[in-house]
């Protein structure tokens, strides 16, 4: 169902759509985003005017420690606390701080069903400003912000700090939500990738849309919690979680995610409770059942409508360092 989208005016009801506003990102409105991230809370600057480092967590020696949790597959076992592990009779590991730079990593889902939207502007576009609400917050943090996407072709946008490091993800951007990418590897692929590149103590924000989850093993996201502050936006469309009750019209998507042409429509009744009911299911509380799994794994999942402010998930972002 997440492949097929409206036909005739159902799904551009925006009169601006004419002009291409909310269709493809553009550069121009990616960097007046740039207030927002600020607004919602910079780095703390010393009275020398100078941007301080902020300590993050790394594992190493002849750092300071931090704090202990229960150990998860991958520590370190030099770190073990053997002391607490002896008191709990559960092993634990310790936490060591060190002044560095924090990495933060976006990875951007470019499945088909992103590029498609009924109020304001489309998925993907909304996924791209709330990437470029995350670079410019990392710029405010004093982070490194790298980007990537499920590809074999497309490279990863290399880690930089400041604002030559937001553009670069910025344009990276602009360009894998303009339109479908006909080498989308999905977003198994891309989180495979940014496991390689992610450090402990490295923030991770995942830019997908649901159903793109429903290919990623359980098991994957208590590890990355674990070492990561990782904050999944779920993009959806009011359309999808709460459509009108009325009779709509539908066109069969092609492979690629646009309309086969064939000129095929199907009408679906959700002003009926059956196919009402198994709409509910496939799109509103499967948003749901992933929000609370996700939770579960200790991962934040925040869903952001085509329509909601571009900035509106911020506060599930941590106030400091992990």
């Amino acid at each position: 169902m997440r492949a097929r989208r409206p036909a005739g005016d159902v799904a551009e009801p925006d009169a601006r759509r004419a002009d291409g506003e909310g269709i493809a990102p553009t550069l121009a409105e990616l960097i007046a985003l740039r207030g927002l991230a600020h607004a919602r809370g910079a780095a703390r600057r010393g009275t020398s005017g100078l941007r301080a480092q902020a300590p993050s967590m790394a594992r190493g020696r002849g750092m300071e420690y931090a704090e202990s949790r229960g150990y998860a597959l991958g520590d370190d076992a030099r770190h073990i606390d053997w002391r607490l592990t002896a008191r709990s009779g559960k092993p634990h590991t310790k936490l060591f701080q060190a002044e560095r730079e924090r990495l933060t990593l976006l990875v951007a889902d470019t499945a088909p069903a992103l590029y498609f939207g009924t109020r304001v502007r489309f998925k993907s576009v909304q996924a791209a400003r709330a990437g470029a609400v995350a670079a410019w917050r990392a710029v405010a943090d004093g982070d490194r912000i790298a980007a990537l996407r499920g590809s074999a072709s497309s490279p990863p946008v290399p880690a930089a700090s400041g604002a030559r490091g937001a553009l670069r993800v910025l344009d990276a951007l602009v360009r894998w939500y303009a339109q479908p990418q006909a080498d989308d590897a999905g977003l198994e692929v891309a989180l495979d990738h940014a496991q390689r590149l992610l450090r402990p103590g490295s923030r991770l924000l995942v830019l997908a849309d649901p159903s793109s989850l429903a290919s990623i093993p359980a098991a994957r996201w208590p590890g990355l919690a674990a070492h990561h502050e990782v904050v999944v936006l779920l993009l959806t469309d009011p359309l999808e979680m709460a459509p009108p009750e009325a009779l709509l019209a539908f066109a069969p998507a092609a492979p690629g995610g646009q309309a086969d042409g064939a000129g095929t429509r199907i009408d679906l009744d959700l002003a009926a409770p059956g196919p009402r009911g198994r709409w509910r299911a496939a799109f509103a509380d499967d948003v749901a059942a992933t929000v609370a799994n996700l939770a579960a794994r200790g991962v934040r999942a925040v869903p952001l409508s085509c329509d909601a402010p571009s900035d509106a998930w911020l506060g599930a972002l941590g106030t400091g360092r992990r």
